[in-house]
């Protein structure tokens, strides 16, 4: 697409929440399928009607820009799928009167609306000798927006400027956290971010959390069955393991290092049998042979010791 900022790249049609960004509905497109089961339609009319289906019949309004917005499919969202609808409209559409589109002899700022009985179409002057033309089936009437002032918009021009945004914002939030690299394994490219998590778990739990650290906890989550499986590998280097307890939380279960002794002569053997041992006395640390030595048990040892 020679007109976005990022050329290249997997298309994804979306219905998205405008006020909390919570993603409703996802479809990839996958261009010109060959016959079969997956050869579905690409026009703007049957990919919204595919994706309103979550909600259908929900009395909710769906905004979407002027690729989508037509008579036919606003008309059809509201009869069959009881949703109403607003939209920039592209001014080669044949249902817009020529009135609509003059704009000589016209006021800056100044709007021309027209009714039908379920549907109204609004022509906009923003600047000289240009137009801006929003249809709508949730507007009824001609009201101005008063926190506009002299621009005079009417209300269905400010309506579809707070409700446009959620699909940029959403976009904005997967390309902020985008970590997936150069590859040709598609899923990874699409599954990179958690964005209807953070709102469900915010939602369910009323605080405030970073978005950073959720996503932070949610990989290791993701991951902490395969770390319990690899440390239980016994050919695991040892730093590799604590790295995997310190994410894990466990503590270390290493065993001690053997203390290394040096070898020295046994204190109660004669001096001329100069007979060498690394062994010592647990109470007075002195050097002796295992002929001078003896064993108890670790019962004996404490029952001594106390």
């Amino acid at each position: 697409m020679p007109n976005k900022p990022n050329k290249y790249g997997l298309k994804i049609y979306a219905l998205v929440d405008a006020k909390s960004f919570h993603v409703v509905n996802l479809e990839i497109y996958p261009g010109k399928q060959p016959p079969g089961p997956y050869a579905l339609s690409n026009k703007a009319f049957d990919v919204a009607d595919r994706l309103v289906a979550p909600i259908s019949k929900t009395n909710r309004n769906i905004t979407f820009d002027n690729w989508f917005t037509s008579y036919p499919l606003m008309l059809h969202l509201l009869k069959e799928h009881i949703l109403t609808s607003t939209g920039t409209v592209r001014k080669n559409k044949r249902e817009i009167p020529k009135q609509m589109l003059q704009t000589r002899n016209r006021d800056v700022h100044s709007s021309l609306i027209g009714f039908q009985k379920d549907i109204s179409l609004v022509s906009y002057m923003q600047k000289k000798n240009k137009v801006v033309l929003v249809m709508s089936t949730l507007h009824h009437d001609n009201k101005i927006d008063s926190t506009t002032l002299e621009k005079m918009k009417p209300e269905m021009i400010t309506f579809y400027n707070q409700t446009k945004g959620g699909v940029d914002v959403v976009d904005e939030l997967c390309s902020n956290y985008n970590v997936a690299r150069n590859t040709k394994r598609w899923p990874i490219v699409i599954f990179y971010a958690a964005i209807n998590s953070i709102i469900i778990y915010k939602a369910n739990n009323n605080c405030s959390l970073p978005r950073r650290d959720f996503l932070r906890d949610l990989g290791l989550g993701l991951i902490s069955e395969h770390l319990q499986n690899r440390k239980n590998n016994q050919y695991l280097p040892k730093e590799l393991r604590k790295r995997i307890q310190d994410h894990l939380g466990e503590s270390s279960k290493e065993p001690p290092n053997k203390v290394a002794r040096s070898i020295r002569r046994c204190k109660i053997c004669p001096t001329k049998k100069d007979r060498k041992t690394k062994y010592v006395c647990y109470k007075c640390n002195c050097y002796i042979c295992m002929e001078h030595a003896f064993f108890t048990c670790e019962n004996c040892t404490r029952s001594q010791d106390e």
